[in-house]
């Protein structure tokens, strides 16, 4: 299947590397259009019907999302580029959605190429955008959902009805408010790197808890937590001293 892309990018080597990359390295792939601002960004893709943009977060006009914004609608899919906002970074990670450092390495954006070419469902693709549109609004650097990637499909679920994380192997149990149990095919680590400007705490190396619905801590049987949903929880020696040191500040 032959991919039409669109690359909005504001410095000349960078976009122009890409385009190289993309029509040399890139089985059946066409640039068709190219802006290097939010305003001809908007006009390009209003006009136009790209598979793919490739879309730098930072603009000399504005950002990616403030092009995004202006769009009524699309059915294209968006690879995110940039070269250091981390919190736009982690608002990506939140929506599950593909993004490339610069400068851009050859393999990923390979590997981005071809996730584009396994074509999501446009339905779940539009909750990824919106959700990752949500967390941008909101003030730094807290965010309200998270998409997450089970078995089944994608689920889009608010961070504050997440009551635990649980390392399942290479996977992680979600724990939520209303007692269902989203398994996740990702390291629990991946998601202590995410969260932890939640207000959530890795307490063991089994255990990310939120420490909103922390209930109580039990000093007997080398201490442990108790969740609000009455669930105990198990705190490494280590882990102690620094939750107790958080607590103690969180509720106040």
């Amino acid at each position: 299947m032959n991919l039409k892309a669109v690359i909005v990018e504001d410095e000349k080597h960078s976009r122009e590397n890409l385009k190289q990359f993309l029509e040399e390295f890139c089985t059946d792939i066409t640039v068709t259009g190219m802006a290097t601002s939010v305003s001809e960004a908007v006009t390009i893709l209003s006009s136009t019907k790209p598979d793919v943009v490739f879309l730098d977060i930072e603009l000399q006009t504005g950002t990616g999302f403030d092009v995004l914004n202006q769009l009524a609608n699309f059915n294209f899919e968006v690879v995110f580029t940039t070269a250091f906002d981390q919190y736009a970074i982690k608002a990506i990670k939140f929506s599950s959605l593909d993004y490339l450092l610069k400068p851009i390495d050859l393999e990923e954006l390979q590997n981005a190429v071809e996730k584009v070419r396994k074509k999501k469902n446009q339905e779940i693709y539009r909750k990824q955008l919106e959700t990752l549109m949500l967390n941008l609004k909101q003030q730094k650097p807290k965010l309200n959902k998270i998409c997450l990637a089970t078995a089944e499909g994608f689920e889009f679920v608010n961070i504050e009805d997440i009551i635990f994380c649980k390392a399942n192997g290479s996977y992680t149990s979600f724990i939520m408010k209303n007692k269902s149990e989203l398994l996740v095919s990702k390291h629990l680590k991946e998601y202590e790197n995410l969260l932890l400007e939640q207000d959530f705490m890795r307490v063991h190396n089994s255990y990310l808890v939120n420490l909103k619905e922390v209930r109580k801590f039990v000093k007997s049987d080398g201490g442990y937590i108790i969740m609000n949903n009455e669930i105990s929880v198990s705190i490494s020696r280590s882990k102690k001293e620094d939750f107790l040191k958080v607590m103690s500040t969180f509720t106040k």
